[in-house]
């Protein structure tokens, strides 16, 4: 299934899992990890038989964000993997969701900290579930750094502008509670329950038309900065040839004959 030693990966029927695996450091970012997210959205991608991805963390955390020990000049682990960043000078930011995006659904399942570089990829994801005692922030302010993960931009337009602004200029944490208030977050469920009901989102997801949730999740984000008429016209011309599918005349036979749908990318 592929993987490295910070980054594992696992098939729960149609849904991909990630999990981010250095729990000895809080799922900090190290080269193994941005190696195996990178080419885990890229298996997603290429393999039809995935629908849904889910991204999470080993030992009861998301992601503490960048390695600051590494970047401090102490080492960054996994440095074989360097010639791989060589190779792709981009590789961190595809594997990050700054520099791509999916074409499947990606839910995040989030515990504890999820702060830093770790709110940063949450950004890229599409639909977000936390355990009750998870933490959110973007800290990098704090540090004398700069959240170039992409928050900057993404964030004030995904959650309201002074929630946004607030967040990056104050580098403080937000428990759950408030990450969902404030809409960063959709879901919050007691701790040790975010993959469960991540996987019950996903499978959710699996059961319906996978051209149809594809080319849904690609007309939401292709028309996100577009004026309204332009983006009428880009959701017509993303969504009427999924009309034409079979798996379109398969979903309305089975409805009438009162019976699950089989659809086949068709």
């Amino acid at each position: 299934m592929g993987g490295t030693e910070h980054l594992t990966v696992h098939r729960e029927g149609a849904t991909l899992v990630l999990t981010l695996n250095r729990p000895e450091a809080k799922n900090a970012l190290s080269l193994p990890m941005l190696v195996g997210l990178h080419d885990g959205w890229r298996a997603a991608d290429e393999d039809d038989t995935v629908r849904s991805i889910v991204l999470t963390g080993a030992g009861g955390t998301f992601c503490a964000g960048m390695d600051l020990k590494a970047l401090a000049g102490d080492g960054m682990a996994g440095d074989h993997y360097r010639e791989r960043l060589r190779e792709d000078p981009d590789l961190h930011w595809k594997a990050m969701l700054r520099h791509h995006r999916p074409r499947k659904p990606v839910i995040a399942a989030v515990e504890g900290h999820c702060v830093a570089g770790g709110t940063e990829i949450l950004q890229g994801t599409d639909i977000r579930v936390a355990g009750e005692s998870a933490v959110f922030g973007l800290f990098e302010v704090a540090r004398g750094l700069f959240p170039i993960g992409g928050s900057t931009v993404r964030l004030p337009r995904q959650i309201p502008r002074t929630h946004a602004l607030e967040m990056l200029l104050t580098g403080r944490p937000y428990p759950a509670s408030e990450a969902a208030r404030i809409g960063l977050i959709g879901h919050v469920v007691p701790d040790g329950g975010a993959l469960a009901k991540a996987l019950e989102i996903a499978e959710r997801i699996n059961a319906c038309g996978p051209l149809a949730v594809e080319a849904v999740k690609a007309s939401v984000h292709e028309s996100a900065d577009l004026p309204e008429a332009d983006g009428l016209a880009a959701e017509l011309a993303r969504g009427w040839p999924v009309f034409d599918t079979a798996d379109a005349k398969e979903g309305a036979r089975a409805f009438a004959e009162k019976r699950p749908p089989v659809f086949r990318r068709a």
